[in-house]
């Protein structure tokens, strides 16, 4: 009998785990580079049923093994690629395979696949509520032109009139985008505002690896449809947990004040 409590009540604090992590994928479905989150629940100390005899409690039969807790094991981040969205903003960009854009947080640095920035008030790119863009060599990248374009290798680059009278234009490189990839993504802690941070040092990535698209966003990689069918199932399996805690919970009551004074 009290075995169900375990059961019931470990079953609603899961389901209740799982409910917050598919509300903040359905909540980030339209933020650029998110990363859906999947919760993985396990058994929590399993024990062996035995069957005894009522006279004798020797040689005691083994029946089954069964659990008397289920509990969230761990919360995984689907790096699926998702699909891209062309926006024509100067200020946006994607990755076209592996890898992160490198920002300088306020704790240090981060990794993202948010490529929707902007410029701050001092004039470097950013990503807003993170920091500041970082390029290849460490330092953030000042955009003091907006007339400028970016090739498939994240290079920032501005034509400038060296002489009006006659025209001639030299071409300025203001930055290259830092894109950096790792070797074991299990090892990268999932932050707010879609941001990555690890202890693990960057690969070198070859050039061409991963082509940067400028002026396109990556979309987010939750699927409604899935997240909708997932968060139905998990409020039916909260409620019915409920609904048989509450009988477990009327059944106790009336064993105690009923059954017990007879």
């Amino acid at each position: 009998m009290y075995q169900g409590f375990y059961n019931l009540t470990s079953g609603m604090l899961t389901q209740n785990r799982n409910l917050n992590v598919i509300s903040n994928n359905m909540v980030n479905i339209q933020t650029p580079g998110y990363k859906r989150d999947k919760m993985v629940t396990s058994t929590f100390q399993e024990e062996m049923l035995y069957r005894t005899g009522r006279q004798s409690k020797g040689n005691p039969t083994p029946l089954a093994v069964t659990s008397k807790i289920r509990t969230a094991t761990q919360t995984y981040v689907n790096y699926e690629q998702g699909s891209f969205e062309q926006t024509d903003g100067i200020y946006d960009f994607a990755l076209g395979g592996n890898g992160f854009f490198t920002v300088q947080g306020q704790n240090g640095t981060v990794y993202t696949r948010n490529g929707s920035f902007g410029v701050d008030a001092e004039g470097f790119l950013a990503l807003n509520n993170v920091g500041r863009v970082l390029g290849t060599d460490g330092q953030p990248i000042e955009m003091d032109n907006e007339n400028f374009t970016v090739d498939s290798l994240g290079n920032i680059m501005v034509d400038e009139i060296v002489d009006e009278e006659t025209g001639e234009t030299e071409r300025r490189q203001m930055g290259t985008l830092q894109i950096v990839n790792f070797a074991d993504y299990e090892q990268m802690h999932k932050e707010d505002y879609g941001v990555f941070t690890t202890n693990q040092a960057p690969l070198e990535m070859e050039e061409g690896e991963t082509a940067v698209l400028w002026k396109t966003v990556e979309k987010s990689n939750v699927d409604m449809v899935d997240e909708m069918t997932s968060m139905m199932s998990t409020q039916r399996a909260l409620q019915s947990a409920a609904q048989v805690l509450k009988m477990y919970d009327q059944i106790m009551s009336k064993a105690v004040n009923d059954v017990g004074k007879a």
